[in-house]
């Protein structure tokens, strides 16, 4: 892959050449839809987050806990999904993930009913539990269904319908979870207990019918993963002659050992920018409705959506890791303008940075693999999977950043985990032009 043009990709870069085109194409469309799935669970949060500030009158750093609940599920699970990779093969860590993602939807209803916020973030671990088992999987399942100078091009195209997911569910989120009844402290104050207490049970339950119906489809497409006959090499157990894990290879891997401090500053940046791109809207711009707000965060998951194409067309021509270097330093000055300009010019800023972070999260990765032998690569996906645990904590930095300075001031963090990427591009390119 190095610095060079990356090759054409053709039918073979996608489809495992030992299965016929048919079979191939069906297991092609149902791994891709994966990233969707995961994609609908990912930024409903960035709704949630808003919700539950309405139901549970949260601060900022409180309603943050949405993110690290979720991402917490990350980190903990990681390890656990590549051992039962190693073991069963990848086609059974997808269906426990999928179980896990659809337990978690369901635990909505009782959490909604009970208005416990701390059952809903019980919840949310859960379902990021399943989706940890999900992308452990799915992303190195994706780099070996073809050719390896294909694989950074092939994960992102397949990360390329992630952001259809995101789109659908912050659309889902904006028309049946926001009520866009936002009272003001001040009418809270003025009534009844009872009315009160009305109001945050009937915002805590908006999520209980759509959570319901994600958990059904998520299961739906657990059986047809079940029922599908998959490539051998989603069944491949590495586990059989190694009596545990042995990261030495890794972490004398210096590219490898890099792209996971990329990847969890990364994460941190994404999820920290888009949780709290609501919240900026209307605190830059006071009086902005709130889903008038949510809807400029649909045009930063469109925008994230075309540069994901984009970045894998321009990867035909550029080096993955050149393309990151100028992706991260344009959203350098993109963030910071919404640090020195807070309002309409801080919030196009924003919303514009998303094109720009769309090759980051399938590239670090790809990179971060490239070269590992199939164990190496399954453990070696965890991590990189462990290092999501950066959407949790930064996102809690931004939210305490924000309570003491303000949400403008809160977009420094996005900077400083931009610059790290780009380090890491930079290091990751010497070490191309070395080989």
């Amino acid at each position: 892959m190095g610095n060079g043009p990356m090759h054409s990709a053709d039918s073979n870069t996608l489809a495992p050449r030992s299965e016929t085109d048919s079979i191939a194409l069906i297991v092609i469309i149902l791994i891709v839809s994966l990233f969707f799935l995961w994609g609908v669970a990912n930024n409903l949060n960035d709704i949630l987050i808003k919700q539950f500030k309405k139901a549970f009158e949260l601060s900022d750093f409180q309603a943050g806990l949405v993110q690290s609940a979720f991402y917490m599920g990350y980190f903990v699970l990681a390890i656990p999904a590549s051992i039962c990779m190693r073991k069963f093969g990848y086609k059974a860590a997808l269906l426990v993930g999928l179980c896990l993602y659809a337990a978690g939807a369901f635990l909505f209803y009782p959490a909604a009913a009970a208005h416990d916020y701390s059952l809903f973030l019980g919840a949310l671990f859960i379902i990021a539990s399943g989706l940890a088992f999900l992308e452990t999987s799915a992303n190195p399942l994706i780099t070996v269904l073809g050719p390896t100078s294909g694989a950074a091009w092939r994960l992102n195209l397949a990360q390329s319908f992630n952001p259809l997911g995101s789109i659908t569910g912050v659309l889902i989120g904006q028309h049946f979870i926001l009520s866009g009844i936002e009272h003001q402290p001040s009418v809270l104050a003025a009534m009844t207990a009872t009315a009160r207490q009305a109001y945050y049970a009937s915002e805590s339950a908006a999520v209980q019918v759509p959570y319901l119906v994600i958990g059904s489809i998520v299961l739906a497409w657990a059986v047809l993963i079940a029922i599908v006959r998959f490539p051998a090499i989603a069944n491949v157990r590495t586990d059989q002659k190694s009596g545990g894990f042995d990261v030495r290879h890794l972490a004398h891997n210096r590219i490898y050992v890099l792209s996971v401090v990329a990847q969890f500053f990364y994460v941190g940046a994404q999820i920290g920018m888009w949780s709290f791109l609501i919240r900026y809207a209307q605190s830059t711009v006071p009086g902005t409705p709130e889903k008038s707000a949510a809807t400029f965060l649909t045009f930063s998951l469109v925008l994230f959506m075309i540069g994901r194409f984009t970045g894998t067309a321009l990867m035909r021509y550029i080096a993955p890791e050149r393309l990151l270097i100028i992706f991260g330093a344009i959203n350098i000055c993109l963030v910071a303008i919404s640090v020195v300009h807070p309002g309409q010019m801080g919030i196009y800023a924003l919303v514009s940075a998303s094109f720009f972070m769309s090759v980051m999260f399938p590239t670090i990765f790809a990179v971060g693999l490239r070269g590992l032998g199939d164990e190496d690569r399954k453990l070696g996906s965890s991590f990189l999977v462990m290092s999501i645990i950066g959407g949790a904590v930064l996102t809690a930095v931004m939210g305490a950043v924000s309570d003491f300075a303000g949400i403008h001031h809160a977009m420094v963090v996005p900077i400083l985990s931009f610059a790290v990427v780009v380090i890491f591009a930079l290091c990751a390119q010497q070490s191309g032009s070395n080989r």
